[in-house]
């Protein structure tokens, strides 16, 4: 089965709401083994929304729509699949009376514009939406489907769930597609794919390399009949994965970089604390984020003694980082400090980059391990990539520590 997913409403083509819905759909229609070749986001215009989906129906089996289904005079998904397939909305008086009693339990006399929330088409059946007051549309006409939820992301979940699956699972068949995301730090994307390159001409599990905020994304997509077998498909090719690619792999999924950090800490029943200037605290927010139990506390230093009360700090950004690490680590008696700092980079003609210098300590002030790294990207992507190689220093040690 062919799909395309259509995200309706102006305020995206303005920049106003990113479309998180398309990109979980287009995650959710490939666990269903339905094949997503177009993602479209189109405004709230009867004319360009209703050609859109002319093309939609030429070339797809199924349209998956998120937005346009509510009460104002904006809201025209309704309107313009009725135009598509020529068909007359009328209201239903079993959702009139569902929709009059939404407002009734709430105390709210129900204003009459949102009765177009009730209409309906013939090729349509109702998808319920118990949470709202827009009802959505689930559409059957000449061997096509068309779908269309709520755009606020809460209610669509619910919809797609509960009422979109059940209908789209007898429709597609039984294949699935599983994938599992396996996250990588220390190691460039083409570096990762260089080193992966015997295990890519594999067709099922398929494999893919991508460059994301928190390091390399390596993702393995096995489709088969049932989730169960695809799992296994993944599980056989785990190994090879992890052999080629070792401790570089930090995660898979959902899994943050903090999160398995703090977890090593955890195993061990130690803490850390940071010092830091140049990532503003950032580095602290994702270990407090990890777990707070294990997290001392933080430190953010305007690279001066008076910010945070050192004496003597010196001018160069490992020591600082250094004097940084060892005093947070005294203060808040952790079992590890880290500090960070880091330097302008002067460049003719350019920007100033940034030397940006990372340092990690023991109770006792001994340093365990350092890193320095030269950025002359734009300072919010050297803060991140500073973040990630801080918390990837102690993963490190802790790795190297470990038994």
């Amino acid at each position: 089965m062919r799909g395309e997913i259509v995200s309706v409403g102006t305020e995206l083509l303005l920049g106003h709401i990113t479309d998180t819905n398309a990109s979980w759909l287009a995650q959710e229609l490939s666990k269903l083994g339905i094949d997503c070749y177009y993602v479209s986001q189109l405004g709230d215009n009867l004319g360009r929304l209703t050609d859109h989906l002319r093309l939609a129906w030429s070339r797809s089996d199924l349209i998956v729509m998120s937005g346009g289904v509510g009460p104002t005079e904006d809201d025209l998904t309704r309107e313009a699949i009725a135009g598509l397939l020529g068909e007359e909305m009328h209201v239903v008086p079993e959702l009139e009376a569902d929709l009059r009693r939404f407002f009734e339990r709430r105390g709210i006399q129900m204003p009459e514009r949102n009765l177009k929330q009730a209409t309906r088409i013939a090729s349509a059946r109702t998808l319920a939406n118990p949470v709202g007051t827009a009802p959505g549309w689930f559409v059957e006409r000449d061997g096509k489907v068309i779908v269309a939820m709520p755009g606020v992301p809460g209610e669509m979940f619910r919809m797609w769930e509960h009422e979109v699956v059940p209908r789209l699972q007898s429709l597609a068949g039984q294949a699935v597609i599983l994938t599992r995301t396996y996250k990588v730090i220390g190691i460039g994307e083409s570096a990762v794919e260089e080193l992966l390159r015997p295990l890519l001409a594999s067709e099922n599990p398929t494999i893919a390399t991508y460059a994301k905020n928190d390091g390399v994304h390596v993702r393995t997509s096995a489709k088969s009949t049932t989730v169960h077998e695809a799992a296994i498909i993944l599980d056989g090719m785990e190994p090879n994965v992890r052999a080629v690619l070792g401790h570089a792999i930090y995660g898979t999924d959902n899994q943050t970089l903090a999160g398995v950090t703090i977890a090593r800490l955890a195993s061990r029943g130690q803490t850390v604390a940071v010092g830091e200037e140049f990532t503003g605290g950032l580095i602290s927010s994702e270990l407090q984020e990890g777990g707070h139990d294990h997290f001392a506390g933080g430190v953010v230093s305007a690279a001066s003694a008076e910010s945070v009360g050192l004496d003597d700090v010196a001018s160069g950004a490992h020591a600082r980082a250094l004097d940084l690490a060892r005093r947070v680590a005294s203060e808040f008696g952790a079992d590890y400090g880290i500090g960070q700092a880091a330097d302008l980079a002067p460049r003719p003609n350019a920007s100033p980059g940034r030397h940006t210098h990372t340092v990690l300590v023991d109770a006792t002030g001994h340093e365990l391990a350092r890193s320095h790294r030269l950025d002359t990207t734009a300072p919010r992507i050297i803060r991140t990539r500073a973040v990630l190689n801080a918390l990837n220093l102690l993963r490190e040690h802790l790795i190297s520590t470990d038994g």
